[in-house]
């Protein structure tokens, strides 16, 4: 239990940043799972426009430390390549 002003006061604003970032968190999930199910029903079009959603969420997202930038970057990157390879013409 917080025995100082200042330890309550720690504890409010730990819940809200809690909250918030795992509000963030779940807005990134569901986002890539509308990229992933447009990919999965082999959609270019829907694809590439869930693809740039995506992008811009995860790098708005990174930018308030919720994930680090790299996390950011590496999902994008893997993302790119479902992308791609999707987009690759079945030989």
């Amino acid at each position: 239990m917080p025995n100082t002003q200042s330890a309550k006061k720690r504890i409010r604003q730990d819940a809200v940043k809690h909250s918030r970032n795992l509000w963030r968190k779940r807005r990134i999930k569901d986002q890539i799972k509308s990229f992933l199910t447009a990919v999965h029903d082999q959609n270019p079009a829907a694809a590439q426009e869930e693809y740039r959603k995506t992008c811009g969420l995860l790098d708005k997202i990174a930018c308030t430390g919720t994930i680090h930038r790299n996390t950011a970057a590496r999902r994008k990157s893997r993302l790119s390549r479902r992308l791609a390879e999707m987009k690759k013409p079945k030989s």
